[in-house]
């Protein structure tokens, strides 16, 4: 992350890349993952590029989905819905567990093909299935090997994301390092909640509440 040449370093190619997918015309950034685990690592990615970028009417709107779950709810448009977003998509190489699918004697739900693969192993599959049927339906896909679910490797991806942010904001022109969306309805908040030194705020408000 510290290699000036942005053709080795791959923390500048991915706030160069976004920013270009941007430019082109894609309004919304959807991290997605395949790992229920990772769910909450997005939602601190979301508030990190939600918060940096938005801003000076600029910026990606950051959403998350966690596949193959969200591939029911939301597959449908991303593979044929307008073309306002692209996908940055989180593989973990190593799983944390081995779970390996067992043989059903019935046959139930037709599913024995799959019997003696691992989880990982079919998650790979929906993760390149995914990734082309999406490319089909004109849905560009950055990918972000990660090598395990270890904290080191945790650790360097919150800062891989943190930089790439900071870059990323002086691209857009924005400084990413303030919030002042945030500050206005907190503001608006407190002086409806009564906090003390708020009360012109709030009469003006709660005038404009119509109460």
């Amino acid at each position: 992350l510290t290699d000036s040449d942005i053709t080795k370093n791959d923390c500048y190619r991915y706030a160069a890349a976004r920013n270009a997918l941007h430019r082109k015309g894609r309004a919304v950034e959807l991290m997605v993952s395949y790992e229920p685990g990772y769910a909450m690592m997005s939602e601190w990615w979301k508030q990190l590029y939600g918060e940096s970028e938005g801003k000076d009417g600029k910026g990606l709107f950051p959403a998350s989905v966690v596949f193959s779950t969200d591939l029911h709810s939301l597959g449908q448009f991303v593979q044929d819905g307008s073309n306002i977003l692209f996908e940055t998509v989180v593989l973990i190489d190593k799983p944390q567990k081995k779970i390996t699918v067992n043989e059903d004697p019935e046959n139930v739900d037709g599913l024995n093909f799959l019997a003696g693969r691992t989880m990982d192993e079919i998650n790979c599959k929906a993760f390149e299935g995914t990734v082309l049927a999406h490319s089909d339906g004109g849905t560009p896909s950055l990918v972000l090997h990660v090598p395990s679910a270890t904290e080191f490797s945790l650790g360097y991806l919150i800062y891989f994301f943190e930089k790439a942010c900071a870059i990323s904001g002086y691209m857009l022109g924005v400084n990413p390092f303030d919030q002042p969306g945030v500050e206005s309805y907190k503001r608006n908040m407190f002086a409806l909640l009564g906090k003390p030194g708020y009360e012109d705020e709030k009469a003006v408000l709660e005038q404009r509440l119509g109460r």
